[in-house]
């Protein structure tokens, strides 16, 4: 039996997206189910796909609940065996579904997959969410092959060998449907942002593998519904990385691997002071509160995490500090660093 595949967008208040995008994802996604879970939105995006696209099922979520409580809330009502989460300002291109789900298809220890995700705006070049798949270093700072801090390579064919990685991106996330539910799915506390890396960190600590698959191509816009330049991103960076490392850290101690991030966001807090981006310093300062706040509810998802554990191998570490090795010793390409 052939298996089912849901495409499933998440919207909030979406509809020039949807207007621009969506074309493309009915046109080359097959007779794969399409459904858009609605975030509560405010404009006319229900609207408009009822209008527009009455073959298009629509769930509905009594509120805003984020990527992560959105899409959870949504996938809970869906039976299909895969899973693609798909961005609203995702462009597809005829392709861009088989190689994914035949990679997984083919190795039931794969639970998820990313295609090579590029700049939709700069369309020669790789995209800030994901790339050509995500790794974390020491520190548990994330960053892509083709995406370093905020400098993203060009596309040469550089990485186009399908490779093991740490985590996928949300942007377009290729999931299987029983790993989703065995790991718990999507963390609603996190809200938005490193909600996926937490969702692979779980998955390869339950014996998962993360993949990265060049032969599917899609092409993002990014920021979308949060500005790259947002404060509020910088307040759920922050957050959600000391939540991730509470959650998932089961190496060293604890307390020294959060104090050590404590003094490199002190370091960041200054450079946002000398930058005279003070909204961003307060973001960073107003992370670590609502971090100490959740450490009780963090302990409990940390206890409940340890038995997940199968494996402690995990690949996509980068053992040394991105911070230091891109900043210090000038490695601006991910193919510089040395693993």
């Amino acid at each position: 039996m052939r298996a089912s595949v849901a495409v499933v967008i998440l919207n909030y208040n979406g509809t020039n997206h949807l207007r621009e995008f969506l074309p493309s994802v009915i046109s080359f996604s097959g007779e794969h189910e399409i459904i858009v879970i609605d975030n509560a939105s405010t404009d006319d995006s229900v609207s408009f796909l009822k209008q527009h696209y009455p073959q298009i099922k629509i769930i509905q979520n009594p509120f805003n609940l984020g990527y992560s409580g959105g899409y959870d809330l949504g996938l809970k009502q869906l039976q299909h065996d895969y899973f693609i989460l798909l961005n609203s300002d995702v462009e597809t291109r005829p392709g861009w579904i088989d190689p994914c789900i035949a990679m997984m298809e083919n190795d039931s220890a794969i639970a998820a997959v990313q295609p090579k995700i590029k700049s939709f705006l700069k369309q020669t070049h790789f995209e800030y969410a994901g790339a050509a798949g995500g790794f974390i270093d020491k520190d548990y700072y994330p960053f892509c092959r083709g995406r370093m801090f905020d400098i993203a390579e060009e596309d040469l064919g550089q990485y186009d060998n399908s490779s093991e990685i740490f985590w996928a991106s949300g942007a377009c996330l290729f999931i299987r449907a029983k790993a989703y539910r065995e790991v718990g799915g999507l963390d609603h506390d996190f809200f938005a942002h490193m909600e996926e890396i937490d969702l692979c960190f779980r998955l390869q600590h339950a014996g998962y593998r993360i993949m990265y698959c060049p032969q599917s191509v899609v092409f993002h816009l990014g920021g979308g519904t949060l500005n790259y330049s947002s404060p509020n991103k910088t307040y759920l960076n922050f957050r959600n990385n000391l939540f991730l490392i509470h959650k998932n850290h089961f190496g060293s101690a604890l307390f020294l691997k959060v104090f050590r991030r404590l003094c490199l966001d002190g370091i960041a807090s200054l450079k946002f002071i000398a930058a005279l981006q003070l909204k961003h310093m307060w973001a960073v300062g107003r992370a670590h509160m609502a971090y100490y706040k959740a450490i009780s509810r963090l302990k409990k998802q940390r206890e409940a995490n340890r038995l997940l554990i199968k494996n402690n191998a995990l690949k996509g570490v980068y053992k040394r500090s991105v911070l230091v090795s891109r900043f210090l010793r000038g490695k601006k390409k991910f193919s510089d660093l040395e693993f």
